[in-house]
């Protein structure tokens, strides 16, 4: 069972290897941090050259989920064939003991809480380093426990990450009180009738529990929020929502602040009747448990070419 999801995949190799990777798979790959060895996964496009400085994309996975099944489970192939066919590199790493801390203390009870911003820091470095990623072009997307330490990610590495795309989550009540140094671009991906992170916010909740795994602010906080840090007008932009699939109970709506400080953007990608799911990705539990996936649109092309119009200044 995959109860919340986050996901980034896992990696095992050494610092020198770049000239041996396997382009157009994943490949594993581990890092020391905190005295505890670390995995990602690694996914060079085939295109791939070292002195192209290629932007690079973190996927991370849910609670419950691993990185290494993001792109089966979530996904369903659609976010490496989006990072392929824009010669971005993709890692998606692993959470210790399949969850990250995105700074709520519930989802751990007794157990210990681990440095994950120190350790996806060290991973951007070790790209920057081996791989000759942009260090401009970072950018990081994931779902649920994911998507919650995609925030945590903006808020506390803003000096590295230049934009984020959250899937099924919003600013956690734990770290609210955060501010980033640097603008980040935010486009969040939420769906209406998510039963797990309510799109109005409150306690996040875990199928077949009636436990609150902490609490979230509402999606329009959590959008106020990047407005503020980015110093976004209020006017937005609203497209027509979109609803070519009658038959697969949801619809689109996407609402634009581009009016921001330093081109910073905030996109709010509204799913009307999507559940706690991947839009154009995987039914990887009941929609009694989970909700439905909307077919509208494919999340992972929009959130990678989202990402390729920011820059960190």
């Amino acid at each position: 069972m995959l109860p919340l999801f986050l996901f980034v995949m896992s990696s095992c190799s050494k610092d020198d290897d770049a000239l041996t990777d396997n382009l157009g798979e994943f490949n594993a790959k581990t890092i020391q941090h905190d005295g505890v060895e670390r995995t990602y996964h690694m996914y060079l496009p085939n295109n791939f050259n070292k002195t192209n400085a290629s932007p690079l994309v973190l996927a991370l996975h849910g609670g419950g989920g691993t990185g290494s099944r993001f792109e089966k489970d979530v996904s369903e192939g659609s976010l490496t064939a989006a990072a392929e066919a824009r010669g971005m590199v993709l890692v998606t790493p692993n959470g210790i003991d399949k969850r990250w801390n995105d700074g709520r203390t519930e989802h751990f009870g007794g157990d210990s809480m681990y440095d994950d911003v120190g350790f996806i820091s060290a991973v951007i470095d070790r790209m920057i380093e081996d791989y000759g990623v942009d260090s401009n072009r970072v950018y990081a997307t994931g779902i649920s426990n994911g998507g919650l330490m995609s925030f945590r990610l903006a808020l506390d590495l803003s000096d590295k990450i230049a934009a984020i795309a959250p899937v099924t989550a919003q600013v956690s009540k734990a770290v609210e009180s955060k501010v980033p140094d640097f603008p980040v671009s935010l486009m969040l991906v939420n769906g209406v009738d998510d039963p797990l992170v309510p799109y109005d916010g409150g306690c996040i909740d875990v199928p077949l529990s009636n436990q609150c795994r902490g609490e979230v602010l509402s999606t329009d906080e959590s959008i106020a929020k990047f407005l503020d840090f980015n110093q976004c007008a209020t006017l937005a932009e609203t497209e027509a929502i979109i609803d070519q699939l009658p038959n697969d109970g949801t619809s689109v709506e996407i609402t634009r602040y581009n009016t921001c400080a330093d081109k910073a953007d905030v996109v709010l990608i509204k799913v009307i009747g999507g559940g706690h799911t991947w839009p154009g990705g995987a039914q990887y539990l009941p929609p009694d448990l989970v909700g439905v996936v909307s077919s509208e649109i494919n999340a992972s092309e929009m959130i990678l070419d989202f990402f390729l119009s920011h820059t960190r200044n």
